[in-house]
Formats: C-alpha cells, sequence, structure tokens
C-alpha cells in the first residue's frame, strides 16, 4: 500500500479521550487517519475507531453532533469499526445497570467499570491467539468487560474468567487500551479487517 487510493483512510471519533494515541498507533501499521467530530467527516472512510474515555459523556456527544444514527448505519452497512474500553460498551447492544446512549452495533452486554475504579487500574499479559507471538500487553484503566456474548461473537481474550477482546463481523472491541502501548498487532489485525472489506487496488 504506496498511495492514497491503497492506504486505508481511518477516522478516529475524536470527542473526547485517546483519540491521538489511536493516530499514533494506527499511522504507525501504516494507516492514514483523520479525527472525527462531525457528521461530514465520516465521509470517505474506510474505517472508524471508537476510542476509550467516559462512555456516557461520549454518546451524549455523539447524539448532540448528530453522529450516533451516522455511526450504526456505516456500521450495518459493513464499515469495520474498533471500539476500545468505552468504545466497547458503546458498540455493546446492551449495558448491565445502566441507561446511556449505544451504537448498539454488536451482540453483546457490557458492564461498566467492571474491574473497579481509576485507582484499581491494572496491566496483564493476555492471551490473544489471533496474534503471533509473546502475550499482548493488556493495559485496564477504569475497564468494562462482556458479561454476555451472542452466538455469533468471537471472544479472542479473557482476564479473570472474563471476556475482555471479541470479534463479530466488521466489528473489533476491547476492554483495555492497545493505543497506550508500544505492540501495534491489535491495530495491525483492525487494518487486516480493513483490507479484507477492500482489497488493495479496489475502490
Amino acid at each position: 500500500m504506496n498511495d492514497d487510493h491503497q492506504t486505508p483512510l481511518v477516522g478516529v471519533l475524536s470527542l473526547q479521550g485517546a483519540f491521538r494515541e489511536h493516530r499514533r498507533a494506527l499511522e504507525r501499521t501504516g494507516a492514514r487517519t483523520r479525527e472525527v467530530r462531525r457528521r461530514r467527516q465520516l465521509e470517505g472512510l474506510d474505517a472508524l475507531v471508537i476510542p476509550g474515555g467516559e462512555s456516557t459523556t461520549i454518546g451524549k456527544l455523539m447524539v448532540e453532533y448528530d453522529l450516533l444514527e451516522a455511526v450504526r448505519g456505516l456500521g450495518r452497512e459493513g464499515m469495520p469499526i474498533l471500539g476500545t474500553c468505552a468504545g466497547l460498551v458503546l458498540l455493546a447492544g446492551a449495558v448491565v445497570g445502566g441507561e446511556q446512549p449505544l451504537v448498539g452495533l454488536m451482540d453483546i452486554e457490557a458492564r461498566r467499570n467492571a474491574f473497579g475504579r481509576q485507582v484499581h487500574s491494572f496491566e496483564a499479559e493476555l492471551e490473544l491467539p489471533l496474534l503471533d507471538g509473546k502475550p499482548f500487553p493488556g493495559v485496564f484503566i477504569r475497564a468494562p468487560w462482556i458479561e454476555s456474548a451472542g452466538p455469533g461473537v468471537e471472544v479472542l481474550a479473557t482476564h479473570a474468567g472474563h471476556a475482555v477482546a471479541a470479534r463479530e463481523g466488521n466489528l473489533l472491541v476491547t476492554a483495555f487500551h492497545p493505543e497506550l502501548t508500544a505492540d501495534v498487532r491489535l491495530h495491525g489485525l483492525f487494518l487486516e479487517m480493513v483490507a479484507g472489506r477492500h482489497p488493495a487496488g479496489t475502490a
């Protein structure tokens, strides 16, 4: 992928959270990136990342800026979407014990702040069979987990008996923050999903 027609353009929702870190990780893996704060900035994207942050705040801002329905529509059309931490919650079809705006594309139920508050943040080595080599360094900050998942959801990693990464069709979610590590293998996996939808040399 050497020119702009072959290099994927990935939007990073930039209303709140670790969007700059996602841009850096994606660019290290060979993608072009665009910050997304308005509906018009979704035009022409090959994929989208919903970063960590505060899921209730991000959801309300998505409604305010007319992004929620637009992102939901793109996901239903097959656009690859990566959701990390708060992004996992927003992509979930349901959230345990709370009401908030959701994109709601994935057949999972999420539990917010499941591993505890900010002071309970931690790192853990995670086995992700889809990623070759050593375990992946999972950074958990006020992290959710996947409480339950439908039959079409592929659980990719667990921690302490709970699902913390999963994939369903064009959707990839993690409860942890891959963008806060030097390991870009998970972003590389996401770009493989993007390439699978748009083979090199095709529009």
